[in-house]
């Protein structure tokens, strides 16, 4: 299971007589690691036509952060548009802001909401809309 190792998790009496089951730190990030592993972006029923579009410029001292974040997003199947460039079509802020904070990248992460951008029929295709 998820929580095989005793350390991930500690069980503490209420003054009810019940007993919790508590997440460790160490519980804790293994959570989160179990669920950015599982991300996905919904598809929207009806697209807005908007693009969502997310810029990092994460420094060199930070590139595992860098690395462990594009190959998130590529697994949540955002188009790499540059380097460090990714868009997609539909509502997805909750979603990156998630993954920014897991990395501790969000002062090198902005997010931008466009209505239009060149190459759009590239991104199109790309995504089936």
């Amino acid at each position: 299971g998820l929580f095989d190792d005793g350390d991930e998790v500690s069980l503490e009496d209420k003054k009810d007589g019940s007993t919790a089951v508590v997440l460790t730190d160490k519980g804790k990030n293994k959570a989160l690691t179990y669920k950015i592993n599982e991300i996905v972006i919904p598809n929207m029923t009806k697209w807005d036509k908007k693009w969502r579009i997310i810029l990092f410029d994460i420094p060199e001292k930070h590139k595992k952060a860098r690395d462990a974040l594009v190959r998130v997003l590529k697994k949540m199947e955002c188009y790499q548009f540059q380097k460090s460039v990714f868009v997609h079509p539909f509502e997805c802020k909750k979603e990156i802001d998630f993954v920014t904070n897991f990395f501790r990248a969000g002062p090198y992460v902005s997010f931008i909401i466009a209505e239009e951008i060149d190459k759009a029929s590239k991104l199109r295709t790309h995504f089936k809309i």
